[in-house]
Formats: structure tokens, sequence, C-alpha cells
């Protein structure tokens, strides 16, 4: 652990300065589990459709802080007592929100980790650092895990109007370029207030919140859903399960020894020891781009199409509409592709797919966005909006798509 260190200034592109607020966030910063989060993406593969996309999980980790810090002073301010060390706590666990993430975020869950979720991960990882900051990280832990007395708290880390989302929508934005999602966390940061231990919105800061909910939802389409970077993830995912069936099948594949563990192995839930977690902070994005450059190359044709398809930016064709595609237009997809390419059935499926989208900018059933009226009372911000269409944001979309070889 460093002993010896200094307060420091980040000049971040979306506040300016960000001044570290103490000396253990400055240590969890300049950790190695942290800085790995410079080499992953905080969007994954969105720079194939937004180039400007290339923003990491390490810049959204210190804004996260930053909003945090911002969010306790507002509060002290309206008189709500909140101690230097619960301000730590609060700090820490959000810096700390998405160390567990994979390579190109996403992807790793559902390929060569089984059934693990980056916050199970991060979990993980914030467990072994407290280890090894001699418990620093207790009260920290409790709040990210829900567990804390003051309920409020987990709802600044982890609800539908906390500092992940308040950053994460107002610098995927700036990055992407897409004007829709810039919303005004400053102001709505200000807005915050607590009743019977439960974050609320003071009236006047309601057309901010309308704000931040469309934003929510016009980025979800617009960016986080986009039928692009939709198909490319799929992509991504299916590369990796693939180059994991080749491996359990005992072909070679070159890769750099933090891949090769994962590819070797199955591991689930509760597979995630220290060892596992220890392998983990050593895989990144930089792992999975090597690979594929090497793998582009290899005898295994579709292996070789699902990276030089990523590489090269020549993707699926996609068809994205509101109701189920019929099946018999996928067999007949996957019957003409098996064709045209000689390849089995086993394989053409990996190239023709479908799924299921949904978006869902605000739910009325979990942890509320609550306005404190001028009256006192306190309503649901769907009931206490004026907009329509509010109440209509709390309804899920749902689309569905069909990807298939152009």
């Amino acid at each position: 652990m460093n002993t010896t260190n200094k307060l420091k200034i980040f000049n971040d592109p979306i506040y300016g300065f960000i001044t570290i607020p103490n000396p253990l966030i400055f240590d969890l910063i300049e950790h190695r589990y942290f800085q790995r989060l410079r080499r992953i993406s905080q969007m994954g593969l969105s720079y194939l459709v937004y180039p400007g996309a290339h923003h990491t999980r390490f810049h959204h980790a210190i804004g996260c802080m930053h909003l945090m810090t911002r969010a306790v002073r507002a509060l002290r301010f309206k008189q709500v007592s909140i101690s230097d060390a619960e301000e730590q706590a609060l700090q820490a666990a959000i810096l700390l929100h998405d160390i567990g993430h994979g390579p190109f975020s996403h992807a790793m869950e559902h390929s060569i980790v089984n059934g693990v979720s980056h916050e199970r991960i991060s979990l993980r990882f914030m467990e072994l650092l407290n280890k090894e900051f001699d418990g620093a990280l207790d009260l920290a832990i409790r709040i990210f895990k829900g567990e804390y007395h003051r309920k409020f708290m987990y709802q600044l880390i982890s609800g539908q109007l906390d500092m992940d989302r308040a950053d994460y929508l107002k610098r995927d934005s700036f990055y992407t370029g897409v004007s829709e999602g810039n919303i005004n966390s400053e102001r709505i940061i200000t807005m915050l207030n607590v009743v019977d231990d439960e974050l609320v919105v003071e009236e006047k800061g309601i057309y901010s919140i309308e704000k931040f909910l469309v934003a929510r939802r016009l980025m979800y389409w617009q960016v986080y859903l986009h039928k692009t970077g939709l198909v490319a993830e799929q992509l991504l995912i299916r590369m990796l399960q693939r180059a994991k069936y080749l491996v359990s099948e005992g072909r070679e594949l070159p890769c750099t020894g933090a891949l090769k563990f994962f590819l070797d192995r199955k591991i689930g839930p509760d597979d995630f020891d220290e060892e596992v977690t220890e392998h983990f902070s050593r895989l990144d994005d930089v792992d999975i781009q090597a690979a594929m450059k090497d793998w582009q190359y290899h005898d295994d044709a579709l292996l070789s199409a699902l990276c030089r398809m990523l590489l090269d930016r020549k993707l699926l064709k996609i068809k994205v509409k509101k109701k189920p595609f019929k099946q018999e237009r996928k067999e007949e997809l996957v019957k003409e592709f098996m064709e045209c390419q000689g390849w089995t059935e086993e394989e053409a499926r990996f190239l023709v797919f479908d799924g299921v989208i949904e978006n869902q900018a605000y739910s009325i059933d979990r942890q509320n966005i609550n306005i404190l009226m001028k009256s006192g009372k306190i309503k649901d911000v769907a009931k206490a909006s004026d907009q329509f269409n509010l109440r209509a944001l709390s309804k899920p979309v749902t689309k569905y798509y069909l990807c298939h070889p152009k």
C-alpha cells in the first residue's frame, strides 16, 4: 500500500477539475485492480457506431466518485447528518462499483464465465481489497450490499437515481455526440434530500428528473441498444464461446495467459475464489483484441469469420421489429447458409440467431423516484409529473431482432 501519497487533481472533460478527497480513495485508485479499468471500455463495441466512444470504466468510476462527493455536500447543506466515515465509505463504494467488469464490459458475463454478474465480481474485488487495506472498506461493503441501516445511502449507489446513472448518461452522451442524453446532473444532485431515510427530490427539481428519464430512454434506443452495437456484441460473445469450445476439444489457440486461464476452465458463480479473481484482474480488452488479431487466421472457418467481422466491421445484417420473427424464417436462413457455405447446422446457428431487447426508462415497482412536494407530501415522480409520457416510460417496450449473414 502506498503510504506517501499526495492528494491529486484529475482534469475531467465532463466536470472539469476533480479532487481526490482523501488518502483511502487515492490508494484505491492507485491499486492495480483499479488501474485495470483504464483498459476496459465503458461502452463495449459502441465505437463501431460512434467513433468517439473510446472512454473507459476508469473515467466513469472517477466521475461517479466526484458526483457522490457533490451529493454528500448537497445533503449536508440540507441538514442531513452524514459522518466523515460514511462519506468516505460512499465514495469508496461508488468508486469500486464497476471494478468487476470484464473485457468490453458485458460480453464476458455471457461467454467465458457462466452466470457471474459484474456486480458479484465487483463485490469479490472489494472483499480482497478490504483484506489488503486492513478492514478500511467494511462500511463501504455494507452500503454496497444494502446491509447498512441508512437506506438512502444504498439508493445513492444503486437506485433509479443513483450516481452511476447520473454519470454514465452525461458521459456517454458527451463521447458519442448524442446530445439527447445530456442530463443536468449538477441540478439533480442539488435538488436531492432525505425524508424518513429515503432519497427524495424536491418539487422544483421535477423537470430535471423528467429530462433524466426521457434521456435514459433515448440513450438506450439510440446508443446502448443500437442495432449495430447489438449485433457486434453478440458476435463477440459468440467468438468467445467458439474459442472456448475449440479449446475444450483440444484445439490450440494462441492467446495471453490471462485469457487462456478462462478458456481452459468452466467457471460459475461458486468458483470465483481468490485465485480466479486474481486471474480475472489480469484480463482486459487488450487480451481480447490481441486474440482476435491472431484468430482471424485460424483454420477453424467459424472462429476466423467471427474475428474478421469484428476487426473489419463486416457485421451481420440485423432486423428489428415489434413482433417476434417467425421461426420458419429463421430456419430458412439457417438452411440457406448451410447450403451456401457447406457448414454444419451447429456452425450456421452461430451466425443466424434471434433475440429480444427491452427498454424501460423507469420502474414504478423498484425503488421509486419520489418527489417531495411543497406541501410536504411525497409522490412518485410518474404521479407528480404533468407529463403524460412519463407514465408511458414506466412501461417496458420489447423489441425482437434477427441476425444473419448479408
